[in-house]
């Protein structure tokens, strides 16, 4: 994970490209312009007889710029920083405060890749990335760009509550649980399987006592720290469901910002309805009374 800050001073959190993921995603792009070229060089040598060698020297050069340079600087800019190779793995090219690529910047990227590339063999764009901390090669560099991945690491299922402490877990206090400690051991317990008997004791006790010194009562004696601590979790988790549909059910009962306009009645031509009956308008004759109170004969 790297930082990067936005046009308004807000620090987000994004996954930078690993380069077995970036080196695939060019393998893939490289392939499809090796394929462009032949292509494109099989048709000029077949049109050769038909025109002089300056003409088909020039259409060589042309078509090699354009499948080279112009077409993956095209495509990185109407579909926003992804190329063919990093749409398949799920990468994309942003700029260092986080926006999408310009069009101005893949055309940095796709000049400097000519020369990292095609001229070097790749050599200057590795190089680069090993000794950048964010990965990023000389195009990133000159462009100010940043390759991150889109797709996140699969997420493990949450923690299910142990049902021998499930009683104990509702009498928790957990005000005192901060996100980071609960952070700590849910990834240790999505590891818990992957780790040697050893290390799963001496992890679990080092974060079962960070976790009792906010979190009481002490559970029931024998119980390991991987109950333990998911015991505390999907009680945490519970807990914070409760609130949520809470929250959302007096959302929905709340009344309008406003009431219902005309509750009692419509005034309108020909009188005015309302919920006790309906009261004839006044006769198109009768003025209403006067000023003095004297309604004059008809």
């Amino acid at each position: 994970m790297s930082e990067v800050v936005t046009g308004e001073a807000v620090v987000v959190e994004v996954r930078v490209a690993q380069l077995s993921s970036r080196a695939l995603a060019f393998l893939i792009d490289w392939l499809i312009q090796m394929t462009l070229l032949i292509g494109v060089y099989l048709l000029v040598a077949y049109a050769s007889p038909i025109v002089d060698d300056a003409l088909a020297m020039g259409l060589n050069i042309l078509l090699t710029v354009l499948v080279i340079v112009a077409c993956p600087v095209a495509f990185e800019t109407i579909s926003r920083g992804r190329s063919v190779g990093k749409l398949a793995l799920g990468l994309r090219v942003v700029s260092d405060d986080g926006g999408p690529e310009r069009f101005r910047q893949a055309l940095f990227r796709g000049l400097a890749g000519f020369v990292e590339f095609w001229m070097f063999a790749g050599a200057p764009a590795l190089i680069t990335s090993l000794a950048n901390e964010k990965g990023k090669r000389l195009g990133d560099v000159f462009s100010g760009t940043i390759v991150i991945g889109e797709r996140g690491p699969r997420q493990s299922p949450p923690p299910v509550m142990p049902p021998h402490l499930a009683s104990w877990a509702a009498t928790l206090e957990l005000s005192q649980l901060t996100d980071e400690l609960a952070g700590a051991a849910r990834q240790y317990l999505s590891r818990w399987h992957q780790l040697t008997p050893a290390v799963q004791h001496e992890m679990g006790t080092r974060i079962s006592a960070q976790v009792m010194s906010r979190v009481t009562p002490p559970p029931p004696p024998g119980v390991p720290p991987h109950a333990y601590l998911a015991a505390v979790l999907a009680e945490r988790r519970r807990r914070t469901e409760i609130r949520l549909t809470r929250a959302q059910a007096r959302r929905s009962a709340m009344p309008p910002a406003y009431g219902t306009p005309f509750a009692y009645g419509t005034s309108g031509a020909y009188g005015t309805s309302g919920a006790y009956g309906t009261t004839p308008a006044p006769a198109a004759h009768d003025p209403g009374p006067t000023s003095g109170g004297f309604v004059p004969p008809a």
